[in-house]
């Protein structure tokens, strides 16, 4: 495998990982600002925070499934 897609992997890898964290770590975030994710009173969480949370799995899944790969075609 040319080093030139390996870097690419590798870079997609940690961008999707990186793009994961940061959209958990927000939408905790924003739910303790709103107040709608640890107040029993206001209610269920959004919706937007259990799509923003979805988003973030299949992130960090698919870095995890890019990096397997790049080992793979090694």
């Amino acid at each position: 495998m040319p080093s030139v897609f390996k870097a690419l992997a590798s870079i997609s890898a940690w961008f999707l990982f990186v793009l994961g964290w940061l959209v958990v770590l927000t939408s905790l975030i924003m739910g303790v600002i709103n107040g709608t994710l640890f107040v029993p009173a206001a209610g269920p969480p959004p919706i937007q925070t259990f799509i923003a949370i979805a988003i973030a799995i299949v992130s960090i899944t698919l870095s995890v499934v890019v990096m397997k790969l790049r080992k793979m075609l090694e």
